[in-house]
């Protein structure tokens, strides 16, 4: 008998199964306790028959889930992309956003929104070439942030950090430290770059003087103005700021690769009480990182701003005015506290600033050195 005839017969013997749909066991079954299956021809036939009657099913190929995509979005495979890059792991004011206690409608919108929700501002530096890696601020944020820096550039080992850099000694900048001690990561001797007095205040108060004679960090002394040699092809600057220093410095960063710069300067006070003009910066680099924490004044009711000093975004756009617009395509504010209507991707406020030409970080940008 040919095989295409077989298919035929097996598939009449199968149409009752398609027809009533009922399940392959129960056919078998059924076919199973008659005589007819007891002559070999017939079991070879039937055999036959429900191979030709098989209609395989298509396997769709699996898509990517959205937290798989927005992981590697822009970032070549490990191995493949060889110039360092910056990753920006946060772009939100110390507290983050949502911030604690606000039931305003600013953080319910993050609240009814996760996807709106931001972390405490921090950049890493990755060096594909080398597999190292380094942060730029401790946030409160710091194992979610080192989490989403390890799914973009896994690490050879826990916790991959070949350093970590500190602008000051104010919450959202440094208190992170404490995940690299014994009650969690139990690192060893990850450097931890500081100006002299931040240096002094993490060895002199707890529970930081732990981390630093468990030897989970290694304090390295930085000087303004005197950059620092990662690698061949790699450097940062410390730059000394003024702001509310009551613990510590307060510097930015000039962060140089082989063929771009990056200036990052989250907090300072107003441009003006600083004796170098931020102009002379935008200068230098290709991007810059500016302190946009508030928008305007008055975005704080009951609240004297004068008390927490930075300059307003709407200032640095009246200063910045007069910048040409290469210059101005380089700043991206950063730092944004959660009353900031430049938070809120529909404000007139962030329509304002792109219209000028400036532009606001955003989480996992990367930028190419």
């Amino acid at each position: 008998m040919l095989a295409n005839d077989v298919g035929q017969i097996g598939s009449l013997v199968c149409e009752p199964y398609r027809r009533d749909g009922r399940g392959m066991d129960r056919w078998l079954i059924r076919w199973r306790l008659t005589p007819l299956l007891l002559a070999p021809w017939w079991l070879t036939l039937c055999v036959l028959g429900l191979v030709a009657c098989h209609e395989p099913v298509p396997v769709a190929e699996s898509e990517p889930s959205a937290t798989e995509a927005s992981a590697t979005e822009g970032l070549a495979p490990k191995g493949l992309a060889t110039e360092p890059f910056l990753i920006v792991l946060g772009i939100a004011q110390d507290a983050g956003y949502p911030q604690a206690g606000c039931s305003k409608a600013c953080c319910r919108r993050a609240g009814a929104f996760s996807e709106r929700r931001r972390h405490a501002s921090s950049l890493a530096l990755v060096d594909p070439e080398t597999s190292q890696r380094w942060l730029f601020e401790a946030t409160p944020d710091f194992r979610h942030q080192l989490q989403g820096l390890d799914e973009r550039f896994p690490p050879e080992s826990s916790p991959g950090l070949a350093g970590i850099f500190l602008t000051h000694a104010h919450m959202g900048h440094y208190t992170g430290l404490l995940h690299l001690g014994r009650e969690v990561m139990g690192a060893q001797g990850v450097p931890v770059f500081a100006m002299p007095r931040m240096g002094d205040f993490l060895e002199s108060n707890g529970p930081w003087e732990q981390l630093v004679e468990l030897g989970n960090i290694a304090l390295q002394p930085l000087e303004s103005g005197i950059a620092v040699q990662l690698n061949e092809r790699l450097r940062v600057t410390p730059i000394l700021v003024p702001h509310r220093d009551e613990y510590s410095e307060t510097v930015g960063f000039l962060i140089e690769g082989p063929q771009r710069s990056v200036f990052f300067l989250p907090d300072i006070d107003k441009w003006e009480r600083w004796e170098t003009p931020i102009e002379s910066l935008l200068e230098r680099v290709d991007i810059a990182y500016l302190d946009g924490t508030f928008y305007s004044d008055g975005e704080i009711p009951g609240r004297d701003m004068a008390e927490i000093p930075h300059p307003f975004i709407a200032e640095s756009l009246r200063r910045f005015s007069a910048l040409g617009e290469e210059d101005r395509s380089k700043v991206r504010f950063i730092h944004l506290n959660h009353t900031n209507p430049a938070l809120q991707p529909d404000s007139e406020a962030r329509e304002e600033i792109e219209a000028l030409g400036f532009s606001l970080a955003e989480e996992l940008e990367e930028i190419r050195l």
